[in-house]
C-alpha cells in the first residue's frame, strides 16, 4: 500500500534535531542530493516580512494570472491542509505528486537531521523544478537569512514587507536585528521591493542592498500607496494608477497592495488591477458566510483573522474602527510564543468583550484562562469557553446581531476553517 502524503510529513517530524538552530547546511546538503533543483525553477520572487507577507504575494499571483501569466507559490504555514503551502502554475498540488516527491526527499535525506520545514521546502522546490511555470512565488518560513526559500541565487526580484517584533527567541530582540534577518533575501544586482519600514528597519534594509549593489524601491520614496475617494491610488516614477480598493479588507491591505503592484512594474508583468481586484488570501479578515459555524449565527457578521502579533493587532483595531457601529465581540487563542499583550491593546477600544478558547490540538497553545486575564488586564471584559462554538452560542443569545471576530493564531484559524468546512 503507497503510504499517504499524511503519513510521510509524520515521518518527517522525527528527523527533526533536538535543538533548534537555523542554517542552510542541511538543506544545502539535501538539494545537492536531489541534483540542485532550486536551479531550475522559473524565475523567483522571494518575499520575506513579518506581516503582510501572504497577502502581497497573494496579490502577485493575482496579478501575474490577471495577465494570463503562470505562476509557481509556496507559502506557509498551511491552514487546513499541507497542500495548501505548494502551487503548481495555479493549482494545489496533487495528492499523488505531493507523496511523490515527499517520498523522493525523505530517501535523499537518507535520516539525517533535518526540520520538517526544511524538508518540506526541498519537496516544494523539486516539484516546482518539474513544471513549467512563468514565475515563481517563494515566501520565507522565519526570517530570511537562514531561512530554508533562501537557496536562491539570482532571484528576478526581492519584496521585503513591514518588518516588526516577532520570533525574536529565533531573530534578535531589536527591530534592526529581525530586519537584518529580513534584509537576508536581498542578493547582488537584483532589485528590492521594500514596504512601509519603521527608521530602525528601513536603515538597515538600505545599508544591506547599498552594500550589495541592489537598486531599492521603497515605499514613500520610490512609490506611494493611498486611498482617495473609494479608491485606491498608486503612484510611482512612471506614473499614477487609479485602481479599485483592494479585494482583501484592512487598511493595512491598501499598503501591501502598493508593494504589489510595484513588485509588477519593476517585473513588467502582470495586471495591476487584477493584483488588487482578485487576490484571496484565507484567515486574514476572512468574512464567513457559510457552514456549521456561520449557521449558529445565523444573524451575526463572522469574520476569520489569523493575524497574531501586535502589528497584526493595531492593523485588526484599525480595520474594526473603521467599520460601522456594531457591537464586536471577539473569540481568541493564541500561541504561548506570542506578545498577547501587544496584540490584544490594540483590540481593546473596540470589543465588548472577548471569549478566550484554547486552540484545540495545539501543544503550544496559551490556556483559554491565561487569554483570559491578559485581556482583562487589557481592559476588556473576558470570558472562558470550552470551544469556539460554545462563545459564538453564548455570544449570539446575548446579542444576535453581533459582530464576531475569531482570532489570535492561525492555528486556531486552521482549526475553523477545518471545522467550518
Amino acid at each position: 500500500m503507497t503510504a499517504t502524503s499524511d503519513a510521510i510529513l509524520e515521518r518527517m517530524m522525527a528527523l527533526h534535531p533536538k535543538l533548534m538552530d537555523l542554517t542552510l547546511d542541511r538543506v544545502w546538503s539535501l538539494l545537492e542530493a536531489l541534483g540542485n533543483p532550486q536551479d531550475a525553477l522559473p524565475p523567483v520572487i522571494h518575499f520575506a516580512g513579518t506581516n503582510g507577507k501572504g497577502s502581497t504575494l497573494a496579490m502577485v499571483r493575482a496579478g501575474l494570472e490577471g495577465a494570463g501569466l503562470t505562476a509557481h507559490a509556496y507559502t506557509s504555514p498551511h491552514l487546513a491542509r499541507f497542500h495548501e503551502r505548494i502551487r503548481l502554475a495555479g493549482e494545489l498540488i496533487a495528492e499523488d505528486h505531493l507523496t511523490q516527491v515527499l517520498d523522493e526527499c525523505y530517501a535523499a535525506n537518507d535520516g539525517a537531521q533535518i526540520t520538517y520545514f526544511e524538508i518540506t521546502t526541498c519537496a516544494a522546490i523539486l516539484a516546482m523544478s518539474r513544471a513549467p511555470a512563468d514565475y515563481t512565488l517563494l515566501e520565507v518560513g522565519l526570517g530570511g537569512r537562514l531561512d530554508a526559500t533562501n537557496v536562491i541565487d539570482r532571484p528576478a526580484l526581492t519584496v521585503i514587507t513591514p518588518v516588526s517584533i516577532d520570533h525574536e527567541q529565533f531573530l534578535g530582540n531589536t527591530l534592526g536585528k529581525i530586519a537584518a534577518e529580513k534584509a537576508g533575501i536581498i542578493k547582488r544586482g537584483v532589485p528590492c521591493i521594500v514596504g512601509p519600514q519603521k527608521d530602525d528597519a528601513i536603515a538597515v534594509i538600505e545599508a544591506r542592498a547599498e552594500a550589495l549593489g541592489a537598486p531599492l524601491l521603497a515605499h514613500g520614496q520610490h512609490w506611494h500607496a493611498f486611498t482617495e475617494r473609494e479608491r485606491l491610488v498608486f503612484q510611482d516614477e512612471t506614473g499614477l494608477l487609479d485602481l479599485p480598493l483592494p479585494s482583501l479588507p484592512g487598511e493595512h491591505q491598501v499598503e501591501n497592495a502598493g508593494a504589489a503592484i510595484a513588485a509588477l512594474r519593476a517585473l513588467g508583468a502582470g495586471d495591476p488591477e487584477a493584483a488588487v481586484s482578485r487576490a484571496v488570501w484565507p484567515a486574514r479578515m476572512q468574512r464567513l458566510r457559510e457552514g456549521p459555524l456561520a449557521e449558529i449565527a445565523p444573524d451575526a457578521e463572522l469574520w476569520l483573522d489569523g493575524g497574531h502579533n501586535a502589528a497584526a493587532g493595531r492593523a485588526i483595531g484599525a480595520h474594526l474602527g473603521r467599520l460601522p457601529d456594531r457591537p464586536t465581540y471577539a473569540i481568541c487563542g493564541m500561541l504561548n510564543t506570542k506578545d498577547i499583550s501587544g496584540y490584544l491593546g490594540p483590540l481593546a477600544p473596540h470589543l465588548e468583550a472577548l471569549h478566550a478558547v484554547s486552540i484545540p490540538g495545539e501543544v503550544n497553545t496559551l490556556p483559554a484562562e491565561t487569554t483570559a486575564e491578559a485581556a482583562r488586564a487589557a481592559g476588556i471584559c473576558a470570558h472562558e469557553s470550552p470551544d469556539t462554538a460554545s462563545a459564538l452560542r453564548t455570544i449570539t443569545e446575548a446579542c444576535p446581531e453581533a459582530r464576531i471576530l475569531i482570532c489570535g493564531s492561525l492555528y486556531l484559524a486552521g482549526h475553523i476553517l477545518r471545522e467550518n468546512g
